[in-house]
């Protein structure tokens, strides 16, 4: 049977060492039923130091796996070196790049195709397609648009020749400063933040005064603390047009996530199993899917079956 979806790992968010950097991404190349990977440094440029001479073997390793590689770009670039590393990269790959930063247009050559990623505001046709003008032919929607929004951009992006791609399973990417609250609630500056960040390899979760769980804290970026996961939802997205979708890197078995998903995918299971398997595979990890249907975003809702999608205005 023929996927409905092909599956895309999204660049990691946290700090891992460079051992857990290569071998996570060694398991992915020999055991994930993946399509798609995109490598590289979306958060903190102070971050890559420590893992850019393993990137090299990464990318071969899952090439040789089979799996098509891109590469991620920096969401935040403020300083030089961060512009003149990213221009090397451009010039210098001959990989797709998948741009989160809209300073990175200016790198990318008219007749060279790109991916635009999910921390670029894409809400709108007309920004889709200038984008396809500029050379993008994949798309990352935002993770906030509602299914009908994504409808629209799937038909438009159809029309213009590109591809769309939603967040299927993460905690989801909210906001990104150039000031690093990880190292201020540690009492430390950025520029000696000691990377506290590496202390939690799937953010410092946050609580609000009453106790209650809000949000997580990576480096400079800030995350939902639930999971967004769409793996119940497979249905209404196919039917909007999307082609692809992506799950974001986190600690534990992640191998096990991309097989469920891989499995709902291919009709192998309900997606009442698929939700089941992730729950039994994450334990710690509240789910949602409130953004998917225009509801608050920490909330998941059941779709009934018969119910039919909301078109949004044009």
């Amino acid at each position: 049977m023929d996927k409905r979806f092909e599956l895309t790992i999204g660049p990691l968010q946290f700090n891992w060492t460079a051992d857990a950097f290569v071998d996570f991404y060694a398991r992915i190349a020999d055991e994930s039923p993946v399509d798609r990977v995109v490598v590289g440094e979306l958060v903190c440029s102070k971050r890559l130091p420590f893992y850019a001479d393993r990137i090299p073997e990464v990318v071969a390793r899952l090439e040789r796996g089979g799996k098509t590689v891109a590469f991620a770009s920096l969401a935040l670039p403020t300083l030089e070196r961060e512009r003149r590393a990213a221009r090397e990269m451009v010039e210098q790959t001959e990989h797709e790049v998948e741009i989160d930063d809209l300073t990175f247009l200016r790198f990318m050559q008219p007749e060279r195709p790109f991916a635009v990623g999910p921390l670029v505001n894409v809400y709108n046709e007309n920004t889709l397609k200038y984008l396809v003008r500029r050379g993008a032919r994949r798309f990352c929607l935002p993770p906030e648009l509602p299914i009908a929004s994504v409808e629209v951009l799937a038909e438009a992006a159809g029309e213009a020749g590109a591809s769309v791609e939603v967040w299927a399973y993460g905690r989801i990417p909210l906001a990104i400063s150039s000031r690093c609250y990880h190292a201020r609630v540690h009492g430390l500056s950025k520029d000696s933040c000691q990377f506290v960040c590496a202390n939690d390899p799937d953010g410092w979760a946050t609580q609000t005064m009453d106790g209650a769980d809000f949000l997580a804290v990576n480096g400079v970026q800030t995350l939902s603390h639930v999971y967004g996961n769409l793996i119940g939802d497979l249905d209404p997205l196919a039917a909007a047009g999307v082609s692809a979708l992506r799950l974001s890197p986190h600690s534990g078995d992640f191998v096990a996530v991309t097989q469920a998903f891989a499995d709902a995918v291919a009709g192998k299971i309900s997606p009442e199993e698929g939700m089941a398997r992730l729950h039994a595979i994450t334990p710690a990890a509240d789910f949602s899917n409130g953004f998917l249907f225009g509801e608050c975003g920490a909330a998941i809702l059941p779709r009934r079956r018969d119910e039919p999608l909301a078109r949004a205005g044009r």
